[in-house]
């Protein structure tokens, strides 16, 4: 590439940053992406940006492809590579975009792991014998009780919780989304529990619901390791994550109210195409039966 063109995607990167406004998330993808592309024109001996053509985008990705990249990380590949070409097509540099019709290979869609009743209810035995048990009990019922995404048990408020009408708020969840969500009556107990041993724990103007041992708001890490003994202390060998409980809240609660609609609104699934996927699992269910 000339100097010319080195420059080019660095201006890019500027217009992302300051007038797209761009996470710094988003611009370090985009720069990994676009590294990737400028290795492959080298590789190819490609000297401009203006050089590549549709054909060469698809061979980029198919090798990508064949390197093992999930098609959800080529399609932000793509993503990246469409936006640095409209980029050029507004600075003049080319004439059309020749990543704008390449697709990226469909992904196989996995289906989520879950527990069944009696696991759960393994897993939930009320065994506790300190106060952090208790409040590991409380957000384990909490994650199966009300379909919690781990980052929205981590950010719950005390505030947020309505205990006398067994239900609590979820404010700009996924999507930046908010939904009001019930408490089952075993995971009422438990949060009421907590609750009442939480106050004696909580540091200063703390708002969290729940806290570490220091008296601040808990961590993602720290509740996945946290699930990781507790199911060691429970004997199951299976790996589980709080992923994993949300998952079988939706896939018990589909199986008993075959109620999709409503299900999509309690995950907080913009699209019931995501939703839909707990059907599947509930047909695998019926099949391993019948067997």
């Amino acid at each position: 590439m000339t100097p010319e063109d080195d420059q080019l995607l660095a201006d890019f990167f500027i217009e992302l940053t300051v007038e797209k406004r761009a996470s710094p998330h988003t611009v370090k993808s985009y720069q990994r992406d676009l590294q990737q592309l400028l290795t492959f024109c080298q590789d190819k001996a490609v000297k401009q940006w203006s050089e590549l053509q549709q054909g060469d985008i698809r061979g980029h990705i198919a090798n990508r492809h064949r390197q093992g990249i999930a098609s959800k990380s080529l399609q932000r590949e793509l993503s990246a590579i469409r936006s640095f070409y409209n980029f050029l097509l507004k600075k003049g540099i080319v004439m059309n975009n020749p990543a704008k019709p390449v697709r990226a290979p469909k992904q196989a869609r996995k289906l989520p792991k879950t527990l069944d009743v009696d696991q759960i209810n393994g897993l939930l035995d009320a065994g506790t014998s300190s106060a952090l048990e208790v409040r590991d009990l409380a957000m384990f019922e909490l994650f199966y009780s009300s379909g919690l995404r781990l980052s929205e048990l981590t950010a719950l408020n005390v505030m947020d919780l309505d205990l006398p009408a067994q239900s609590l708020i979820v404010l700009l969840g996924k999507g930046g989304k908010s939904r009001l969500l019930p408490i089952g009556s075993k995971a009422l107990a438990a949060l009421e529990h907590w609750l009442t041993l939480r106050d004696n724990m909580k540091g200063v103007n703390e708002v969290a619901v729940f806290i570490s041992a220091r008296g601040t708001r808990l961590g993602q890490r720290s509740v996945e390791m946290r699930l990781t003994q507790w199911c060691k202390k429970k004997g199951i060998a299976e790996h589980v994550h709080p992923h994993m409980l949300r998952h079988s809240f939706a896939s018990h609660l589909l199986e008993s109210s075959q109620d999709l609609r409503a299900v999509q609104d309690l995950l907080g699934h913009s699209n019931i195409g995501t939703t839909q996927i707990y059907t599947h699992l509930n047909f695998q269910h019926l099949a391993e039966v019948y067997d």
